[in-house]
């Protein structure tokens, strides 16, 4: 006790009795290591998500129609590039803003060359596209596009488009554009066939200005397609279905089911023997004509047309521009105009046809030479050649124009009216049978039946009151009586000459009262053809036989041994 006082301080009796204070060294817990793991995964995660954000877009679209915020996805190739934030309408309340963040890696994507569209279930034509998002919904598909020039503008604000694009950026092949004075019934996503395979699409249509002149449409090919086509390639239109008639019969023809409902266009290749093979390719952006069919399409490429005309007075119905000129039934041009005319000479209307005949349709283009081709049909009319209105199909109506050689042609002539040679016409076909016929009904509507039938009548008449008159009942019963005569006369003959030569003269006189009976007959009958002819011829053979008989009896009169010894 003494020891332990005595190592007390100095001051414990001054202070009192208060003990030092004594410090001990803190431990850390375990349990803090919770909430400075969460600290730093919160941040990590906060880091990791400013990381992998891109940069925030805004998209303005027509209509909202299945986007939903927070869930629609903007996609390219199936690959989820970005997420719809925000969806709001604009100030003008026409459109919607869709505000979307883009993954990180897109931000040299999102130029001005790219493209946004809403994929949903769309029905174009007889094609059905984005039926995948019936069950997942619809989503955004983004194309970045490229840069002819390799220089893009980066942006953050896009118009949408409200139909898919034709063309993909990374979809090898073409564009070019068709001029046509209409597209019918070709719409966007049409499809380009060439020798019936689908080798591309029609992207769409641009009206020029002011609504006149030629419709531009855009078109895509396929590589590698699109390196068929040669300067002087032809499109035509294969939109619905084409039915004619022809030597076979009913023609239907049918490129598709889509061109069916949503239209289409074709190209080929050149004909033989037209230079095809020589033709440059075509390049990116070429320009070529869209022809209304095959047909036209084809008589395009022949180089060598002879301009002819001419003029016809009868019906031209059925005859239209791009009608057939044929010679002995085969096609050798075209109808390039019917218009009605007033012949400036006559006065008299008629229709001048225009023709383009393509010799190339059948001769070879080695054995034409240019600028006698006119001179050949100069020489073909002065042999023959007219031409005429044919029937081209009895069903439909349709009307083509015949170059026909006609037997003993009269004499005719050529003109010429620029560089037309006009040539002489004929009635053909139904317009020259009714023509015929016409002129016959013309011929018979002339005669007087109405005068012959009055005329007739009065024949009639005159010959039953000539024949039932007292003067023609007298000399008939006369001529009777004289025959009678005759006859006794070649009896009594028989029987001797003497009691002949006693009655002689009675019959003479008879005779002659006969032939004045006949005379009194002919003046009361009067001029009437036939049955004035025949009586006169009668009564001039009865005053024949009076004079005979006259002169026979004074012959035996004075010479009665003539009958004996002869004269």
């Amino acid at each position: 006790m003494n020891g332990q006082n005595s190592h007390q301080s100095p001051h414990s009796g001054e202070s009192g009795s208060m003990p030092d204070a004594v410090v001990r060294r803190i431990r850390f817990s375990i349990i803090w290591i919770i909430p400075v793991l969460s600290v730093l995964i919160a941040g990590f995660l906060v880091w990791r998500s400013f990381a992998s954000n891109g940069p925030e877009i805004t998209i303005v679209f027509d209509t909202a129609d299945g986007l939903t915020s927070g869930q629609t996805q903007v996609k390219n190739k199936a690959v989820v590039l970005g997420t719809v934030q925000h969806i709001s309408l604009t100030d003008d309340l026409r459109h919607v803003k869709v505000r979307i963040r883009m993954n990180s890696g897109t931000s040299d994507m999102l130029t001005d060359h790219a493209r946004f569209w809403v994929v949903r279930p769309r029905i174009n034509g007889a094609s059905v596209t984005g039926l995948e998002t019936l069950m997942s919904g619809a989503y955004i598909a983004f194309d970045p596009g490229t840069a002819a020039d390799g220089h893009a503008k980066r942006v953050t604000t896009f118009q949408g488009l409200e139909a898919p694009p034709g063309v993909r950026s990374d979809q090898p092949g073409r564009t070019y554009t068709l001029i046509a004075p209409s597209i019918g019934s070709i719409g966007q996503g049409a499809p380009v066939f060439f020798r019936d395979v689908d080798v591309g699409e029609v992207l769409g249509y641009t009206m020029p200005p002011g609504g006149r002149g030629p419709i531009l449409i855009q078109v895509f090919v396929r590589e590698p397609y699109d390196r068929y086509l040669r300067t002087d390639t032809r499109f035509w239109n294969v939109s619905g279905v084409q039915v004619g008639f022809g030597a076979g019969g009913l023609k239907v023809q049918l490129q598709s089911i889509q061109a069916l409902f949503s239209g289409g266009v074709a190209f080929g290749l050149p004909r033989d023997g037209t230079g095809g093979d020589e033709a440059q390719e075509a390049p990116v952006d070429t320009v070529f004509k869209l022809y209304d069919s095959k047909e036209e399409a084809d008589s395009a490429g022949y180089h060598e047309r002879v301009p002819l005309a001419t003029y016809v007075t009868s019906s031209v119905k059925g005859l239209a521009p791009g009608s057939q000129v044929t010679m002995f039934g085969i096609q050798i041009g075209n109808v390039t105009s019917v218009k009605l005319d007033l012949d400036q000479k006559t006065g008299h209307p008629r229709v001048r046809i225009g023709m383009q005949i393509q010799p190339e349709r059948v001769l070879d283009a080695k054995d034409i030479k240019h600028g006698t081709l006119t001179e050949m049909f100069r020489m073909l009319v002065a042999n023959g050649l007219r031409a005429s209105t044919d029937s081209a199909s009895f069903l439909t109506g349709e009307t083509m124009i015949s170059l026909n050689f006609i037997k003993n042609p009269p004499e005719a002539t050529t003109s010429m009216e620029g560089p037309t040679l006009v040539i002489p016409s004929q009635a053909g076909g139904m317009n020259g049978i009714m023509d015929s016929l016409s002129t016959v009904a013309s011929r018979l509507s002339a005669m007087p039946f109405e005068q012959i039938g009055v005329n007739a009548n009065n024949l009639l008449a005159n010959a039953d009151k000539t024949l039932t008159s007292p003067d023609i009942k007298q000399s008939l019963a006369s001529l009777r009586v004289s025959m009678k005569n005759l006859q006794d006369m070649s009896t009594q003959m028989r029987k001797g000459v003497g009691p002949l030569m006693d009655r002689l003269p009675e019959m003479t006189n008879q005779l002659d009262q006969a032939v004045q009976n006949a005379n009194r007959l002919l003046g009361s009958y009067g001029g009437n053809s036939d049955f004035h002819r025949n009586l006169q011829a009668m009564v001039q053979q009865l005053g024949q036989t009076a004079r005979s008989l006259r002169f026979l009896s004074e012959f035996l009169t004075n010479h009665p041994s003539a009958l004996l010894s002869g004269r």
